[in-house]
């Protein structure tokens, strides 16, 4: 069965591409989700604008993701949840709003590029990667504040 991506899926490829897969996997659970669309031949401006799309969020080259990391890792990066007593959270910190947070200091990022070892579920420091670009990753100290 052959689809077409609209989003990164690890192992098989990123949004935009064109990919073949077994029709169980992608019939019972890349389509229903929204992963992928069927491929047709007038899908091709589907692919275009999704490729589109996807440059012009990337980054161009080594050394602007490099001054990109830079920015990143000196930026004081403050995130306000909810918080009840002994610091714990009401659920945990999302990408979300890490990028969110990061986007207030500055420096817009797309969410699904950070990194998250263990769920953030008290206040305090902690650190994630974001996935600046391939070869690039930069370190993220975070300050979880009580809103």
């Amino acid at each position: 069965m052959k689809l077409i991506l609209t989003q990164e899926v690890t192992g098989l490829g990123s949004a935009g591409d064109v990919v073949e897969v077994k029709n169980g996997y992608g019939r019972n659970y890349l389509v229903p989700r929204g992963i992928a669309i069927s491929w047709t031949r007038g899908a091709q401006k589907t692919v275009d604008s999704i490729r589109a799309a996807r440059a012009s969020r990337a980054v161009a080259d080594l050394d602007h993701a490099k001054q990109i990391k830079a920015t990143l890792e000196n930026a004081n990066v403050n995130v306000r949840v909810r918080s009840g007593e002994g610091g714990r959270l009401f659920g945990a910190v999302t990408p979300a709003d890490i990028a969110a947070a990061i986007a207030e200091s500055g420096t817009t990022i797309d969410k699904r590029t950070i990194v998250v070892g263990n769920p953030i579920k008290a206040l305090g420091a902690h650190q994630v990667t974001v996935k600046v670009h391939d070869e690039v990753d930069a370190k993220v100290q975070l300050n979880v504040v009580s809103a």
